[in-house]
């Protein structure tokens, strides 16, 4: 099997289902543990009076470590100092990563609404986190690159007919009720499918990991 040149736009990235075993052992192993972990912490959080609480602080603390992950670092009682003072004239890292907070449960709220989510549903979730309305990627030039080398390590899709044809393809497989298939198997392959597409200019990685939360509720 060839392997595709990175530097070269993606644009025979396989669409959903993939056509490969997604139950091999390693993967069956892996999965095991993942489950012991989140039974673990199910039954930690059980015991907590306050749910309400509990909850409100996760999502802070989402949204603080995911926006770490893209260097934008900030601490907890700088977060929280914000929020509760509701300031306007903030740090710009402290409010990308309140708008993420945000988007997570703007998004929450549309799952929790109609029960499922749509390619529309995720842009509207990336502009909240970045503000700003540009879209879907139209022009080219998009690479991922090695941060200390500066190789070009993948290069994704390109053409606004294309990316969008990917989504929709990607929204009917989050939504598509799929036989037997473990939801944390299938959550890999949605984050794996949504960050190869890599739709926007912006926020592609913060956008995959609110999908990765939603697709759980």
């Amino acid at each position: 099997m060839a392997i595709h040149d990175p530097a070269i736009p993606y644009n025979i990235l396989p669409k959903l289902p993939p056509k490969f075993d997604l139950e091999t052992k390693r993967i069956m192993r892996k999965l095991a543990d993942t489950r012991a972990a989140l039974a673990e912490m199910k039954g930690m959080g059980a015991i907590i009076p306050n749910q309400a609480m509990l909850i409100n602080t996760l999502t802070m603390r989402e949204a603080k470590d995911s926006s770490e992950i893209e260097n934008i670092v900030t601490t907890q009682d700088e977060l929280y100092i914000a929020l509760a003072a509701q300031l306007k004239n903030i740090n710009p890292q402290i409010k990308e990563v309140l708008n993420y907070r945000e988007a997570l449960w703007s998004g929450y709220r549309l799952i929790k609404e109609r029960g499922i989510l749509t390619s529309n549903d995720i842009t509207k979730i990336q502009q909240k986190i970045i503000e700003n309305n540009a879209g879907i990627r139209t022009q080219p030039g998009t690479q991922l690159k090695n941060a200390a080398s500066g190789e070009v390590i993948y290069t994704p899709p390109e053409g606004e007919d294309l990316i969008r044809k990917l989504l929709k393809n990607l929204e009917v497989y989050i939504n598509l009720d799929d036989n037997g298939i473990d939801p944390l198997i299938k959550m890999a392959v949605i984050h794996y499918q949504f960050e190869s597409i890599h739709p926007y200019y912006d926020g592609n990685g913060r956008t995959g990991r609110i999908i990765n939360i939603l697709y759980l509720v």
